[in-house]
């Protein structure tokens, strides 16, 4: 059997950010897996707290250079790339001046939510996905965290259905705890059109906020995870009515052979 290849997506990673709980679990997830054989790629954005020097990001010229549509506007593509030290685990950042370069993720300095953050997360989903074209790897499971990833599993099934480098990838997307206030524009669903995507398939983001995203990631991933028993009552109810809600044994001496399996399920 080849090796499992897994693609993990999230809005960061430690050691290089974190500001919640997902920057451990996608530090951890991929080096155990890694352990098990698998073949891994890591995708988060550059947000601008992140120090390229200290860090050690280089721009990969042969990635970047795509336009990315977010409504009616292209905005570029840059990749770059780091190693995660003591680990033989690659990290890709996607970034834009625009979008990314700001010295903080979410809020601004005086704790306002970034009225852009749903186009900041359409350029991601859609980035990570053209990202992954380029560099030629098909992965068979592409693990999105949190609501910045979930429209992931919805491009997965309309836009890339037909592409050779997704036509058997399947997606998992795990739930985390991480809610917001903020109500987008109502332009939201008109951003976040894609090639096959229609209104119908976008309906979830009709309420434009973190349970719309949520709710969208639940509704086309293959299998729907939480990453804490004890996520705020509208998610456990979001997650109960996901239909491909996976409950997984995630005790320290399980958490690994759990994933696995998972994993190996979906492509079976």
């Amino acid at each position: 059997m080849e090796k499992l290849r897994i693609l993990y997506v999230a809005s960061e990673i430690n050691p290089f950010l974190q500001t919640t709980d997902v920057a451990d679990y996608v530090r951890k997830l991929p080096q155990a897996m890694q352990e098990r054989g698998a073949e891994i790629r890591i995708l988060v954005p550059r947000f601008g707290l992140i120090n390229e020097r200290k860090n050690r990001l280089h721009e990969v010229v042969r990635l970047s250079g795509i336009n990315i549509t977010v409504g009616d506007e292209e905005k570029p593509l840059i990749i770059k790339v780091a190693s995660i030290p003591n680990a033989k685990l690659q990290v890709y950042f996607i970034d834009n001046d625009d979008y990314f370069h700001r010295k903080s993720v979410f809020f601004d300095k005086e704790n306002n939510f970034y009225d852009d953050n749903d186009e900041r997360a359409i350029f991601f989903c859609k980035g990570v996905l053209e990202t992954v074209k380029k560099l030629g790897w098909a992965p068979d499971v592409v693990h999105c965290n949190d609501w910045m990833t979930a429209l992931i599993p919805l491009y997965l099934k309309t836009t890339y259905r037909n592409d050779p480098m997704f036509k058997d990838t399947k997606s998992v997307f795990t739930v985390h705890n991480n809610a917001f206030d903020y109500k987008f524009d109502a332009d939201l669903q008109s951003k976040a059109k894609a090639m096959d995507v229609s209104d119908e398939a976008l309906s979830h983001l009709h309420s434009a906020d973190f349970e719309g995203f949520v709710k969208i990631g639940c509704a086309y991933a293959d299998a729907v995870l939480k990453a804490d028993e004890h996520v705020s009552a509208s998610l456990n109810e979001i997650f109960n009515n996901a239909p491909k809600r996976v409950e997984l044994d995630e005790h320290a001496e399980k958490f690994s052979e759990s994933y696995y399996n998972l994993y190996t399920d979906l492509m079976s």
